[in-house]
């Protein structure tokens, strides 16, 4: 198996919004603001090639939508999904699965594309099986009212409509580890219905994609949940019991928004869970 970070670029979001309930002068120690209160963020994706199968794990917000919309986002930085994916050695067309944590536009976005007349759309991961789960497919195409400008049905419904689309069964216990995609998936529902966060194993590591579950670095203290989660409470106990966790069984976790620290661990203190150590991918892995 071969773990490759994939960067599908960079953006900017309200830091409000980001930290919910604490406050600025709080947050901005970790996630600094520009004069327009937003931080910096990143759409990082896992590319994972084991055997014949090449699979990406979200794939950020692709190009499709207008000027208009990528007008709320300040996208900045020169990350593109395809030139890190020629960086890394591939192309798209190789891509045999495409793994959606969840289906907000900015994980799902770049799984569909315009068609070349630009009259309709099609996948953009052409020869790809791509992989959600029932509930939380249903809940993206019945969306209620405070995520309904995050599941956008351009980047959600052509899929179906491929034929290209898959469900991963769910799990009673939260978690489900034997499954045909290679990693664990732990099932959450705070942040959106049914959210999967990826657990592999790795040189020796386990490795966590963190999605929306942790966002960045600075969301560890268990307070500091986005407003943008429909359940925020509920947050809150999901990830105070992953972090144990992972402080205890020392995990390291791969930030998907985090522009500016890729990996982390966490420890325990008399404060409660904090980061340990931050790394560059590539100074853990060979």
């Amino acid at each position: 198996m071969k773990l490759i970070p994939i960067e599908a670029g960079n953006f900017k979001l309200d830091g409000g919004a980001m930290f919910g309930v604490v406050p600025k002068s709080l947050w901005s120690r970790t996630n600094p603001a520009d004069s327009n209160n937003m931080i910096d963020m990143a759409a990082r994706c896992l590319l994972i090639e084991n055997g014949n199968r090449l699979t990406l794990i979200d794939n950020g917000m692709g190009q499709k939508q207008d000027e208009k919309f990528f007008g709320y986002y300040y996208l900045w930085g020169d990350f593109s999904l395809d030139r890190s994916l020629e960086k890394a050695g591939y192309h798209r067309d190789e891509i045999t699965d495409v793994f959606l944590t969840h289906l907000h536009f900015d994980h799902c976005g770049g799984s569909i594309q315009w068609n070349k007349n630009r009259t309709g759309y099609e996948p953009a991961f052409k020869n790809a099986r791509y992989w959600s789960n029932a509930k939380h497919w249903k809940w993206a195409t019945e969306p209620n009212q405070r995520e309904k400008a995050s599941f956008l049905k351009e980047n959600i419904l052509p899929i179906q409509e491929s034929g290209q689309l898959h469900f991963v069964q769910e799990s009673s216990t939260g978690f489900l580890e034997a499954n045909e995609l290679d990693f664990g998936i732990l099932f959450v529902d705070g942040h959106t219905e049914k959210q999967m966060i990826p657990h592999l194993e790795y040189q020796g590591k386990t490795l966590v994609f963190m999605a929306d579950l942790l966002p960045t670095s600075g969301h560890v203290p268990l307070p500091y949940v986005m407003g943008y989660d429909t359940r925020p409470l509920l947050t809150l106990n999901e990830k105070g019991a992953f972090l144990n966790v992972a402080a205890t069984k020392g995990y390291y976790l791969l930030l998907e928004h985090d522009a500016h620290h890729q990996v982390i661990t966490v420890k325990h203190t008399e404060k409660g869970v904090r980061i340990d150590q931050e790394f560059m991918f590539n100074e853990l892995f060979n």
